[in-house]
C-alpha cells in the first residue's frame, strides 16, 4: 500500500488504512492479520479497531474477524446521490438563473448546517459573496428553513437545539416558537423565505427538492439584494424557485408531498 508524504496525524492515517483494507475482503480481517497485513503493533491495531467499532464504522463476526458496517455503505450512498443531485440539477438551476438574473444556489443538510454544494453566479452585474462549501445556519436562511420545515419535528428540533438561534442581523428569528410557525408555514407554501435575516440587505428564496420516499434531500435557493428581490417580484420569483425545486425532485426520481401542491401562491405572501 502507497503512503503519500507529507505530514498527517497518525493515527488517522492509520484507521483509514484499516477502513481500506477491509474493504478489499469480504470475509473480513482478524486484528493479527490486520496487524501483520499493514505493519502496525498489535496493541495500537486493537485500539484502533476498538475505536472504529465504538463509532459504527466496523463490525465484529462471530469468528472474530472485522468487516466494514453498513454505517460505510450509507455514507458512500449519500455522496453518490449529492453528486447525481448536482449533475441532474445543475441544467435547470442555470436555466432558473439565466431566467431571473439572480444568484442560484445547492444546499445540503451536513450537521446541524446547511451547506452549498452547487451554486451558479448572476450573469448581470449584481454578484452576491457566496461560494460552494459555505456553511450556513439553519434558522436564518431560506436553504435552512426549506431543509428544516420536512424534517421530522423531533430531528429538526434536536439540531436547533444543537445550533440554537444565534442572532445575525436584527431581523434574524431567535425564539423557538415563531421560527416553527415560520416552518410550518414552508409547509404550507413549499417555499421559505430569509428576509435579511442572514445578511443585512440581501433576501433569499428557497424550495425543497425530495428523493423518492418524500424526504427533503436537498434545497433550491435564489439569493440577491433586496432591490433585486423587491415586495412586488417576491411572489413571482417563489413561485419560479418552487416549480424548479419540483422540477428537480421528478428529474431525481423522487416524489413531491401532496401539500406542495398549492395554488395561488401569491396570496400566501
Amino acid at each position: 500500500m502507497r503512503e503519500g508524504k507529507g505530514p498527517r496525524v497518525n493515527a488517522v492515517h492509520r484507521g483509514l488504512q484499516i477502513l481500506e483494507l477491509l474493504a478489499e475482503q469480504k470475509k473480513g480481517w482478524s486484528t493479527s492479520d490486520i496487524s501483520r497485513r499493514l505493519k502496525i503493533p498489535k496493541s495500537t491495531t486493537s485500539y484502533l479497531l476498538h475505536t472504529l467499532l465504538a463509532r459504527g464504522y466496523l463490525r465484529r463476526e462471530d469468528n472474530g474477524n472485522y468487516r466494514l458496517s453498513m454505517k460505510m455503505l450509507a455514507l458512500g450512498s449519500q455522496t453518490l446521490h449529492n453528486v447525481e443531485a448536482r449533475d441532474v440539477a445543475l441544467p435547470i438551476l442555470r436555466r432558473l438563473v439565466a431566467e431571473t438574473h439572480i444568484t442560484g444556489h445547492l444546499a445540503v443538510l451536513e450537521g446541524a448546517e446547511a451547506i452549498y454544494i452547487e451554486r451558479v453566479p448572476s450573469p448581470g452585474f449584481i454578484q452576491i459573496d457566496t461560494w460552494v462549501g459555505r456553511r450556513m445556519p439553519l434558522h436564518s436562511t431560506s436553504s435552512g428553513k426549506a431543509l428544516l420545515a420536512f424534517l421530522p419535528d423531533e430531528q429538526a428540533e434536536g439540531l436547533l437545539r444543537t445550533a440554537g438561534l444565534p442572532r445575525s442581523t436584527p431581523k434574524t428569528i431567535m425564539s423557538f416558537p415563531r421560527l416553527k410557525q415560520e416552518l410550518k408555514k414552508v409547509r404550507e407554501t413549499g417555499f421559505a423565505l430569509d428576509n435579511e435575516e442572514n445578511t443585512v440587505g440581501v433576501r433569499c428564496v428557497a424550495a425543497p427538492i425530495f428523493d423518492r420516499h418524500q424526504r427533503v434531500a436537498a434545497a433550491l435557493s435564489l439569493t440577491g439584494p433586496v432591490q433585486q428581490i423587491t415586495d412586488d417580484q417576491l411572489p413571482k420569483i417563489a413561485e419560479k424557485v418552487r416549480e424548479a425545486a419540483r422540477q428537480m425532485t421528478l428529474a431525481l426520481g423522487g416524489s413531491l408531498p401532496d401539500i406542495l401542491y398549492q395554488p395561488h401562491l401569491g396570496q400566501a405572501l
